[in-house]
């Protein structure tokens, strides 16, 4: 799930603890969808796993797209320290992108806000919060979070070169769902998402132990994703400020 436009001056972003503070509640709120949506359908349809799935990815694509929306004017939408790093190597040269003293604040905010995400979805459907069983670090999982990663870095990068930052939302709504499909891991693609996901012994949770394989495996994703984005847009460091929602200017 950013900066501003590469015509807008670093002053201009909004302050970066509003851009913190969007950030941790767009996180949170993503991993309320996300483990929210898990537990209701694994309630609802106990006996269907495939089925399940099926909810869960809907409303994460539409929640998704919805808090893109809601919050994109304000941080970017970056939701993701995958896409917060890419977004400050690509603009790092050309100015565009995050600035390095803004990383850490994003990321720890991400990081934070998910746990929170997990820990709201247990208070609401009254399940308490535990490590989860879910063994999830197979090869085969590790290469579709490679493969997430990869398209969806590159997927919202294309975007802001593109000028198709008009339907951000929908298409990084719509490739996470249709990702939930094609890849085998269910395309966590999200450092902090994985680390909240592992708060909850549920439909969504991720056991400690396939935590770091994940985040590594979603790093390379994102290297990878980084290395096409240069092949395919090799200019695509002007527009790395509009990732990936261009933020709104300060007005007095």
């Amino acid at each position: 799930m950013n900066t501003a436009t590469s015509s807008h001056p670093v002053s201009h972003r909004p302050h970066l603890m509003r851009r913190a503070a969007a950030e941790y509640v767009g996180t949170g709120l993503l991993v309320a969808v996300v483990v929210g949506s898990g537990i209701a359908a694994q309630r609802l349809s106990p006996e269907d796993t495939g089925l399940q799935l099926l909810e869960n990815s809907l409303t994460t694509a539409l929640g998704l797209a919805v808090l893109i929306l809601m919050l994109g004017p304000v941080s970017g939408a970056h939701f993701n320290p995958a896409v917060t790093i890419v977004d400050w190597l690509l603009g790092r040269r050309a100015g565009t992108g995050i600035p390095v003293r803004d990383v850490a604040p994003y990321v720890l905010a991400q990081i934070l806000g998910g746990v929170s995400g997990t820990l709201l979805a247990g208070v609401m459907f009254d399940a308490a919060p535990a490590f989860s069983l879910n063994e999830r670090a197979t090869g085969g999982h590790l290469i579709g979070e490679v493969v997430a990663t990869a398209g969806l870095v590159l997927l919202i990068f294309a975007l802001a070169r593109t000028g198709a930052g008009s339907v951000t939302a929908a298409a990084v709504g719509a490739y996470i769902g249709a990702a939930y499909w094609f890849t085998s891991s269910t395309s966590f693609a999200n450092p902090a998402v994985t680390i909240a996901r592992m708060f909850t012994d549920t439909f969504a949770g991720i056991a400690p132990a396939s935590v770091a394989p994940f985040i590594l495996a979603q790093l390379v994703g994102a290297a990878l994703g980084l290395a096409l984005l240069l092949l395919f847009y090799p200019t695509v460091a002007r527009t790395a400020g509009d990732v990936v929602v261009p933020q709104l200017e300060n007005r007095p």
